[in-house]
């Protein structure tokens, strides 16, 4: 089962190091069964982060503060109007990362295509995309790490967000394709709170997100966090 908590939305949004050192403080509880398996929902101030992978020239072109991060994947932009999810979960054994990111990814595009968003994958490259074959626009991006078993960091859906922050930076490591938002695609605005209900079913409907893990702790329903 699964714990889903929305730690911040709108003018509650959270600054990026104290989401990091909530997720951390709940992937300790998760590793030692002290609390289920939990997705942080939120959105953050905005802010660049880097995934390991990330070269110098991947970064802003203006000397914009990055704050560097233990994920997979490169640069990339979170704020105002980006949903972001932190999946906290035991994965099954063994472990398959990659079957992770599909799974994900599908949970998104389940989700998407339900607000009518014609969403895909695209090979070679994770996240979720919309567009014609060969001109892709990225709506989601997705970057993790898993550590003693359970996972960290996760996904970020662009809802209403400005396409601005992206035009400094080489988002995601990828020349060669765009960035979107569902607003975009539908032509009227999406908040993030929109989100919260269809991602929880989307979750809890994929069985690879939703593992049957022993716990001690009873899961909860969607819950604000204090």
């Amino acid at each position: 089962m699964l714990d889903f908590v929305v730690a911040g939305l709108s003018a509650n949004s959270v600054p990026y190091v104290e989401g990091l050192e909530l997720q951390r403080a709940v992937h300790r509880s998760v590793v030692a069964r002290e609390l289920p398996d939990t997705v942080l929902l939120l959105e953050h101030l905005a802010v660049y982060t880097a995934g390991k992978r990330t070269l110098p020239e991947e970064r802003p072109i203006d000397d914009t503060p990055v704050i560097d991060v233990d994920r997979g994947g490169k640069i990339t932009w979170h704020g105002p109007g980006q949903l972001v999810g932190y999946p906290i979960l035991h994965l099954a054994e063994p472990i398959d990362v990659v079957g992770y990111v599909r799974a994900l990814e599908g949970a998104l595009i389940e989700v998407l295509t339900d607000f009518g968003i014609d969403a895909v994958r695209v090979p070679g490259r994770s996240g979720v995309w919309v567009g014609s074959a060969g001109h892709e626009d990225k709506i989601a991006a997705i970057g993790i790490r898993v550590a003693q078993g359970v996972t960290m960091h996760g996904f970020a859906l662009n809802c209403s967000n400005s396409l601005e922050p992206y035009e400094h930076i080489i988002a995601c490591g990828i020349r060669d394709a765009g960035v979107t938002t569902m607003s975009r695609v539908l032509g009227r605005t999406i908040d993030p709170s929109e989100l919260i209900d269809p991602i929880t079913t989307a979750f809890r409907n994929t069985v690879a997100l939703n593992p049957a893990s022993p716990s001690t702790v009873t899961s909860n329903p969607v819950r604000t966090h204090a």
